[in-house]
């Protein structure tokens, strides 16, 4: 299978291009959003405890969670992926090349630790319960993983590695010939590992999720939701990591086996099982009567 010939643009607006990538990050924190809001307002969902922000308190934090999701995304995958990107800031020959969000680069696990910032501060600042917050913020995030790893594939990045499965896709048409005077993943077919994590990080995360909040009604035990989500991510993004193509920079011993994002993945597994023991160890927390 020959990639389609979209085009990361969807429409300009005068000198304005409005890129799907940036769309997947406005419906992912839309939709995120909504959801959460949805989830907020709910007696039943959180019983015997109640919410542990106001809907006031939850528009607030979407602000940060936002502010979170680009600065961490952007930061760490100059971290992670291309730490030249910091010392150019000093040296040059390019000084706002970190700055430069259009030309692509955002990691997941800098944008989560971006996220984990903002909710730290704004349940301290209003003296809301941390876990509880988080298990309010975790059942959402697997709509913008979707919406990302979907956009992911329209621009045809962060491709898989060389496969002659039937859907195997070749990540080379003329509109990336256009943009890079070649083809980056070169001609092999290759898995289309983009929607294998919308399908899993997103797709089926959710549902897990929505199981665990509707359904086995865990948000009584602060941290399960939580723990279930950093449990589900990691080993999803861990196993679907050997069918996408190794990162260029790791080292040679590991190349091929070992990547950037399984090792990043490993602390999330580790704490993730931690706060399900936890939560599962303690009786569910009722609120105080006021």
């Amino acid at each position: 299978m020959v990639f389609p010939e979209f085009d990361p643009v969807l429409i300009n607006i005068g000198p304005l291009p409005i890129r799907w990538y940036a769309l997947a990050y406005v419906a992912g924190l839309g939709l995120g959003w909504w959801y959460a809001a949805r989830l907020a307002k709910s007696v039943a969902a959180w019983a015997p405890n109640r919410a542990p922000l106001t809907s006031t308190q939850l528009d607030d934090l979407v602000m940060w969670v936002a502010l979170g999701v680009i600065g961490g995304g952007r930061l760490g995958f100059a971290l992670f992926y291309k730490p030249e990107l910091y010392a150019q800031l000093f040296t040059g020959p390019d000084n706002l090349a970190l700055l430069r969000l259009w030309d692509g680069g955002m990691s997941f696990h800098g944008g989560l630790i971006g996220v984990c910032l903002a909710i730290f501060l704004h349940a301290r600042a209003v003296k809301a319960p941390l876990l509880s917050v988080g298990d309010l913020v975790a059942p959402a995030v697997p709509i913008g993983l979707f919406f990302g790893r979907m956009a992911n594939f329209i621009n045809g990045e962060l491709w898989g590695r060389p496969t002659d499965v039937p859907w195997a896709v070749r990540f080379c048409n003329d509109r990336i010939i256009d943009a890079y005077g070649f083809c980056p993943a070169g001609d092999a077919p290759r898995h289309p590992s983009q929607l294998y994590e919308a399908g899993l990080e997103g797709l089926l995360l959710f549902a897990i999720l929505w199981l665990a909040v509707w359904k086995w009604r865990l948000l009584s035990k602060p941290g399960y939701v939580t723990g279930l989500f950093l449990t589900g991510y990691g080993l999803s993004r861990a196993l679907l990591e050997t069918v996408r193509e190794p990162d260029a920079h790791m080292p040679e011993l590991l190349r091929g086996t070992v990547t950037m994002g399984m090792l990043l993945s490993i602390p999330m597994i580790v704490i993730g099982v931690w706060l399900i023991w936890r939560a599962r160890s303690r009786p569910p927390v009722v609120a105080p009567v006021e």
